[in-house]
């Protein structure tokens, strides 16, 4: 991709200033919110009419002469559904009943147990459980399988995304039992959640690491999500902030616009942060950076895994082409299509994709799909079975997939963003125990009635001092395991002893959260993540960066 001359001003499109009206907020299920008329002029008309004649006759046939009775809608849809599979995994046919039911879940506004999923292989995998959903405090993982609810088998039905609505949402303090199918555990696991009201915040936390260092964790793109980042950081500016770390790891996307504009306020001057290439020019769009941002100066990290996907991934890429931050962690999941929602005459929807979107330095985001809808289902863990999450692929450091940032760095393509600092997924402490502790909602519940047991000299004891001087003792841990054992989770020393120092930091952080909430609990936590001290260790490489420096 080639920069225009600076002297030459640089604006966004008229079609890209009306993007967030009807096309623009991508969400991770691949799908888009907006209200646009679309009549498609067909490049090879006598083939679309020759087709639509075919398709028409034997449905004729089917529904007159068949030797059982047929819905003929219901087989109509389900040729529609199988014909869209060709095309890419985000291109999607709502039917008309399904509609309001898909759209409520994309605004964010219903109850349940707080999970982004898709049907792949007649099976439900779970993309993220939702930050602070019922899910996320289960120990629900991305890459599980559900293959029961309430002990009755969803996986291999049929399912679909209505089937999966109706079963898994439900009025506030209502229960549901899930089996879960975890890859490297033998067994199904079985988890009773609560549903709850899931929370439309976005912005998990944002606090001051030490007196220069901030820290944002952006866990989605919703509706106000741009506005929940400026104040956290408004507020660390005012604390001292120097430098940051933008926490985007397992944010599976939203709404496009929002990460447009977080980008801008990192990214100086009228430099490009993406554009979406389509068939002919009609949906071509260009957005670069208009507004002096907030932060457009000191070193920034920012945090990527697996699990960051769609709007996520255009941020990072954006900041990582502009030269304008360190990405460490691992390479993202790799969602770039843009589809136009086109409303059908029986009320239904059609999703379609229109354009592709593209990094500043022309990466293309998407991820292949030669393999079809399975293998594209299964990628995640693909990546975890060729050991991806332990090593970067070198498949994907080749020639024909290096492009260059703004200041001549080389970075790669192949879906998805890759960082500039890989980070192994730490297991070295995980342990079937541990998960099962969570599984069975062991650590929520322990934690939960210490905390009741414990509210009033917790409550006037500052954060600070938490933090320095509460120990999760033996006797705390010997507790634990009683009620573990109680539950049915039967005690193994050496995958207990394995998991021991991250079960004490998990129980500290979730003794924080019942009493200082987020601010709390993510300090704690991340004591033991991998990826976040590795963040810390780098900022000298922004800081090169971010001053047109050297990079090393």
């Amino acid at each position: 991709m080639e920069h225009g001359d600076e002297k030459e001003p640089i604006r966004n499109s008229p079609f890209q200033i009306k993007l967030p009206l009807f096309i623009a907020l991508a969400l991770a299920v691949g799908v888009l919110i907006g209200a646009n008329s679309f009549s498609p002029s067909s490049t090879n008309p006598q083939g679309t009419a020759k087709s639509y004649l075919k398709f028409r006759d034997i449905l004729s046939y089917i529904d007159r002469d068949y030797v059982d009775t047929v819905n003929i809608e219901e087989l109509s849809d389900y040729a529609i559904t199988k014909m869209l599979e060709k095309l890419d995994p985000h291109t999607s046919y709502i039917p008309a009943d399904e509609l309001a039911m898909a759209r409520s879940y994309l605004e964010g506004d219903f109850e349940g147990i707080g999970i982004e999923f898709n049907i792949f292989n007649d099976t439900i995998y779970v993309i993220s459980p939702l930050s602070g959903g019922p899910s996320e405090a289960a120990g629900i993982l991305a890459g599980d399988k559900i293959i029961a609810v309430d002990g009755k088998k969803v996986a291999g039905t049929n399912i679909n995304n209505e089937g999966v609505f109706k079963r898994l949402r439900g009025p506030k303090g209502s229960k549901v039992t899930l089996t879960i199918k975890r890859e490297g555990t033998k067994k199904p696991l079985s988890i009773t959640l609560e549903r709850n009201k899931i929370p439309t915040h976005s912005v998990d936390v944002g606090y001051m690491v030490d007196n220069r260092t901030g820290y944002i964790k952006v866990s989605r793109f919703s509706a106000t999500t741009y506005e929940e980042f400026k104040e956290a950081l408004t507020t660390l500016k005012k604390k001292g902030l120097e430098r940051l770390i933008l926490d985007l790891r397992g944010n599976p996307g939203g709404y496009m616009d929002h990460a447009i504009r977080m980008a801008d306020e990192f990214i100086s001057g009228e430099k490009m942060i993406v554009y979406t290439d389509g068939k002919g020019s009609k949906y071509d769009s260009k957005t670069f950076a208009r507004t002096k941002g907030d932060f457009e100066d000191g070193p920034l990290v920012v945090l990527l895994d697996e699990g960051s996907a769609s709007a996520s991934e255009i941020l990072a890429g954006a900041l990582q082409d502009n030269d304008r931050a360190l990405i460490v962690g691992r390479r993202s999941f790799g969602k770039g299509l843009v589809q136009m929602p086109i409303p059908l005459n029986d009320g239904s929807e059609l999703r379609l994709t229109i354009s592709r979107y593209f990094t500043p330095s022309g990466r293309s985001i998407q991820k292949p799909y030669t393999a079809g809808a399975e293998a594209y289902g299964q990628d995640i863990i693909h990546r975890f079975e060729n050991g991806e999450y332990f090593k970067p692929d070198s498949s994907l450091f080749v020639d024909s997939l290096k492009y260059k940032t703004l200041r001549g760095r080389a970075v790669y393509g192949g879906g998805g963003i890759m960082p500039d600092v890989f980070v192994p997924r730490d297991t070295s402490e995980l342990s079937p125990y541990l998960s099962q502790l969570y599984t069975k909602n062991i650590i929520r519940e322990y934690t939960l009635e210490y905390y009741r047991n414990h509210r009033k000299e917790l409550e006037k004891m500052p954060f600070e001092k938490f933090s320095k001087t509460f120990k999760v003792t033996d006797g705390m841990l010997q507790e634990v395991v009683r009620m573990a054992s109680a539950a049915g989770v039967a005690f193994k020393q050496e995958e207990y002893s394995r998991s021991e120092k991250l079960l004490r930091n998990n129980i500290k952080a979730f003794i924080a959260r019942s009493v200082y909430g987020n601010e709390g609990f993510f300090p704690v936590l991340h004591e033991s993540d991998e990826e976040f001290q590795e963040a810390l260790k780098h900022f000298s490489m922004a800081l090169g960066m971010a001053t047109g420096g050297a990079y090393k």
